[in-house]
């Protein structure tokens, strides 16, 4: 049983090494997270280099997803590096403090004054400490501590329902959006964008500096969710990212709006990865917990294209292990999945004949007895996109000659790049060689059925109108 769920995993310390690196591919691997968060632009280029040379050895395809940091606001450091807060305490978060101690300690971004007034809720270090808001004075935000804890050097802040001005794109993020470009990133994630605009700025600034990567907004604050639609409809992908979309909107509202974004990226043809703390009790221990197994199996059963691992492959003690964890859980989600046809896009109006050709594959794959694959001979990947969309048990297969294209649909559910030399524009001569390479590759045998999707003229981007339903090993093929 092939997994259809994509696994997209964060490299860092602990996945450094090449030998763990090709170890975490031949687990499951299908994307690699950079996250700019840390390292220099030189370790992120010198990763995707890493990356993109074993895959090549293992004649695979792996995306590469850059993840700007944006703007996490934050904490300075204090003079002891850790201080203890207690219940009821005061505490003054000062933009002008450069040490802090027991009473204060400093701002990373400046501004924060002006976001606040007396009555609201700041939440820091993931929502561990809680303070309510007595008074803004100039530079000087004073607090009463309602969660007290341990808070330590450069924690990060977040108000309680959203509300901060920050800009989605800083300096750091307009400079890193150019080390992106500069390795042709597969996948640029923008961090909490508020709007379509911070989207289409960030489009912009990759363009610009000749990246031609898709872009997935990352959904983590509350006012992004006030604008969902519009910020799926300006991204390429989507990210559920769990962490300080539940610090804002608190965690009881996560699962529901998991299911709300999954839902919105399906009706706009946007893949979509759900992220954050999926395994995370596997940073230090080798099997992960029943309840880490369902949140994972019910990302699945959702309809999320992707799952995501943060430290657990980052820093944690067992990277490898986390990637067969999360394979495992995908495919025993997926059996569950495949149970009933997802036809609900049949019913829906398309204006494209590519997107129509597509629907009609997967309803044909899906309902035609002894269908073995789908054989989608592409250029840019969008019949491979529209074909993913509907849930099917029949694999996908984006045969392409476009690296770009080989790499991009690896975050596609169910999707599988080959690299498929059209070296011919005789149709029937590239139809009877994507058969043969299917069988090379052991996804079909002798008298399965193959749907095959192809565009006239061939070797156009968007022109794909014909399928065929192909028996292996006969030649004889009915046009539809």
């Amino acid at each position: 049983m092939i997994r259809r769920t994509k696994i997209v995993a964060t490299l860092g310390p602990a996945s450094n090494d090449a030998k763990v690196l090709d170890s975490m591919m031949e687990a499951g691997l299908d994307v690699v997270r950079l996250n700019f968060s840390h390292g220099t632009a030189q370790d992120h280029i010198d990763r995707a280099e890493m990356v993109r040379s074993l895959a090549r050895a293992r004649g695979r395809a792996i995306g590469v997803l850059a993840d700007l940091q944006g703007p996490k606001i934050r904490i300075g450091k204090f003079a002891e590096g850790k201080i203890m807060l207690a219940t009821g305490d005061k505490f003054v978060l000062d933009a002008n403090c450069t040490l802090g101690n027991q009473e204060r300690v400093g701002l990373d971004y400046k501004e924060l004054p002006n976001d606040l007034e007396r009555g609201a809720t700041l939440l820091l270090d993931d929502g561990r400490i809680e303070m309510w808001v007595e008074e803004v004075r100039g530079s000087e935000i004073h607090c009463r501590v309602i969660q007290g804890g341990p808070l330590s050097n450069n924690k990060g802040i977040n108000r309680k329902g959203g509300g901060l001005s920050a800009a989605a794109l800083t300096e750091k993020d307009k400079e890193d959006i150019r080390t992106a470009a500069s390795f042709q990133a597969d996948y640029v994630a923008v961090s909490f964008p508020r709007c379509a605009d911070d989207m289409h700025y960030a489009r912009k600034l990759l363009r610009e500096a000749g990246g031609y990567g898709m872009l997935v907004a990352k959904i983590e604050r509350a006012e992004a969710i006030d604008a969902l639609e519009e910020i799926v409809i300006a991204s390429d992908a989507v990210m559920v990212a769990r962490g300080d979309l539940g610090v804002e909107v608190g965690d009881a509202a996560v699962p529901a709006l998991q299911k709300k974004i999954i839902r919105m990226a399906h009706k706009y043809n946007r893949p979509v990865i759900t992220a954050t703390q999926m395994l995370e009790s596997m940073i230090q221990s080798p099997i992960p917990t029943r309840a880490e197994v369902s949140d994972v199996a019910n990302a699945v059963l959702d309809g999320t294209d992707a799952v995501m691992l943060s430290a657990e492959t980052a820093a944690g003690q067992y990277p490898v292990e986390a990637i067969s964890a999360m394979h495992r859980v995908c495919l025993e989600a997926e059996k569950e999945r495949d149970l009933e046809f997802n036809g609900n896009r049949l019913s829906a109006v398309v204006s494209k004949v590519d997107e129509s050709i597509a629907t009609t594959a997967i309803f044909t794959a899906t309902h035609l007895e002894n269908v073995r694959a789908i054989a989608a001979l592409t250029q840019s990947g969008s019949t491979c996109l529209w074909m993913s969309r509907i849930s099917t048990a029949v694999p996908i297969y984006a045969l392409t000659p476009e690296t770009a294209t080989r790499r991009k649909v690896t975050l596609y559910r169910g999707v599988y790049p080959i690299n498929f030399q059209q070296d011919t524009h005789d149709r029937e001569t590239l139809l009877i060689a994507a058969e043969e390479e299917l069988r090379r590759r052991g996804a079909v045998r002798e008298g399965d059925l193959i749907v095959l999707t192809i565009g006239e003229p061939i070797g156009q981007s968007g022109g794909t109108n014909t399928m065929k339903i192909v028996k292996v090993g006969a030649y004889k093929q009915t046009t539809h």
